[in-house]
């Protein structure tokens, strides 16, 4: 079977997850979709091109999946509760998309049967490696950070109201990383003009930071969610090199925290 995530092994005291990176839908799955769904419009557009020179640069290790978050959401939890309760968000296995409206056709959604298949071979096994790829570093070092980048369009009104500030920390509200990081990674933020932030504000972390970071083990963990107007075009998805060139700047800024 082909692989359905890559993994960098690193020798930093730092993982970055990037769960939402694929955008890639199989044709058995696009086939029972709308066409705009079929262009996966919600994946978080061109992390991964914004993190890996960052983390070559860093010595970390950076994982990555293949598949859109519309065949799985690899940053809810397996058994599908609900992370933001009293809100409406998407799901495990997500029958609408952040506009609200359906992504399958009229009697085309996913079985229970295939939920739980798609969880077995896309889920499972990224969640797996994190798990391991965590505890190598973790016994290299005696700690590790886990970094999960995300990114979203900056008006998802279904999400959130208005203008989604530039960078959205989450630390499951201090739960996932020591006071001490969250400080620090707040001042970096602090002391630059360019981009608005906001620490535990509508993104909170999701399913990997909150399971994950334990910082009491050696392990803390941080969700950074950047608003996609900063680096791309949001209606063409193309990438913008000149304004993504600060993006990374402050993401360096931001990740250097996380090994020294």
């Amino acid at each position: 079977m082909t692989a359905t995530f890559t993994l960098h092994r690193g020798t930093a005291p730092l993982l970055i997850s990037l769960p939402h990176d694929g955008s890639h839908i199989p044709d058995d799955i696009a086939a029972r979709m709308r066409p705009d769904a079929q262009r996966s419009v919600d994946t978080d557009w061109h992390v991964g091109r914004l993190y890996e020179p960052l983390a070559k640069a860093l010595g970390a290790s950076v994982i990555r999946p293949v598949a859109s978050r519309y065949v799985v959401d690899l940053n809810r939890p397996a058994d599908g509760h609900a992370l933001y309760p009293g809100k409406r968000e998407t799901g495990l296995v997500s029958t609408i998309g952040f506009d609200g409206e359906p992504l399958y056709l009229d009697g085309a959604e996913p079985t229970a049967e295939e939920i739980q298949r798609r969880v077995n071979v896309y889920w499972r096994p990224y969640h797996d490696a994190l798990s391991q790829e965590l505890e190598r570093l973790r016994a290299a070092h005696g700690r590790v950070v886990l970094w999960d980048g995300h990114s979203i369009r900056s008006r998802v009104p279904m999400l959130f109201e208005g203008q989604l500030p530039d960078f959205n920390l989450g630390t499951a509200e201090g739960a996932s990383c020591s006071a001490a990081l969250q400080q620090q990674l707040k001042d970096v933020l602090e002391t630059q003009s360019r981009y608005s932030f906001v620490v535990n504000g509508r993104f909170k972390g999701g399913y990997i930071t909150r399971h994950y970071g334990q910082p009491a083990t050696g392990v803390q963990a941080v969700q950074l969610e950047l608003s996609q107007i900063n680096y791309m075009d949001e209606d063409s998805f193309a990438y913008a090199e000149a304004a993504a060139v600060h993006v990374q700047e402050t993401i360096a800024r931001l990740l250097a925290l996380c090994v020294a």
